[in-house]
């Protein structure tokens, strides 16, 4: 590749929606998604590209992880073969990525059999893209999604950012819903990314190039707009709304540092804090 970013694949896939060059892209990035899939940048990652549209300051650049062969398909694209629709998830993820103005939209290109059996060629990968762009803030998926393929990127790239030197190491790194809602998260874990009410245009129109998924019946345009919804009303029940969306995440800062505890150790105690949570709230009322 380019410029010295040597990725595993050939077939990997760098959009740079201004045409800039890779240095320019990279040097400018401050706000980085890693998802596993075409179309989970957005869904994961839409708090930065908020951050970022518009911004002269800021830049958001997407990762994607799979290549999107295995991607479900009916209607207009029931027939198409593996191939095929692989091309058309690749051209979506570069429509969302040119409406997003994002600084860099890379397609790694692994399948998803790879990442899950433990690629090393993946690790590698999130490691050069991580030391290349420095990103301050980083979105990933939650280390509680019941996704296999979610949990296997989230991993990848923990390990990848523990890889890094400490200077070069993102000062913020949440794992954001989207398999499995994280309200019950307990409040010090618990990070609370707002959606402007001004954004909401965003989302729609970067969720509404997936025509591939949402237009086969898997409604993620609405759906994530009711989630947000949901989770700003829902977030407090003794003060009106003070904004029309939100999503949860899961701080990760604690699985990034040296002395980090595993992940599976992490789950544990947060898990044992919920658990925790909730009990306390039954002895708080005498039962």
């Amino acid at each position: 590749m380019a410029e010295g970013l040597k990725l595993a694949n050939k077939t990997a896939d760098i959009y740079i929606p201004d045409n800039k060059s890779i240095t320019q892209a990279a040097g400018r990035t401050t706000h980085m998604a890693i998802g596993a899939h075409q179309d989970d940048v957005e869904l994961l990652g839409f708090h930065g590209i908020g951050c970022c549209f518009k911004a002269k300051d800021r830049w958001f650049t997407g990762v994607t992880v799979t290549d999107g062969k295995g991607s479900p398909r009916s209607g207009r694209y029931v027939d198409m073969s593996d191939k095929e629709m692989a091309s058309v998830r690749r051209i979506e993820q570069r429509k969302a990525s040119a409406i997003g103005e994002y600084s860099m939209q890379v397609q790694l290109d692994f399948s998803s059999q790879s990442v899950k059996a433990g690629c090393g060629d993946l690790l590698k990968d999130l490691e050069l893209l991580l030391l290349q762009h420095s990103p301050q803030t980083l979105y990933l998926h939650s280390i509680f999604d019941s996704h296999p393929t979610h949990i296997a990127v989230a991993t990848a790239a923990i390990a990848a950012v523990k890889k890094l030197p400490l200077n070069r190491r993102p000062t913020k790194v949440v794992g954001v819903e989207i398999w499995s809602s994280l309200d019950w998260l307990p409040d010090n874990a618990k990070v609370i990314l707002h959606a402007d009410d001004d954004k909401q245009h965003l989302l729609a129109a970067l969720l509404g190039v997936y025509d591939s998924q949402i237009g086969g019946g898997k409604r993620y345009d609405l759906a994530q707009r009711g989630r947000m919804l949901a989770n700003a009303t829902f977030s407090c029940a003794n003060q009106v709304d003070s904004y029309q969306g939100c999503q949860y995440a899961v701080n990760l800062m604690p699985l990034v540092i040296d002395t980090a505890p595993s992940v599976e150790e992490y789950i544990s105690y947060l898990l044992l804090r919920y658990q925790q949570d909730v009990v306390e709230r039954y002895k708080i009322n005498g039962y």
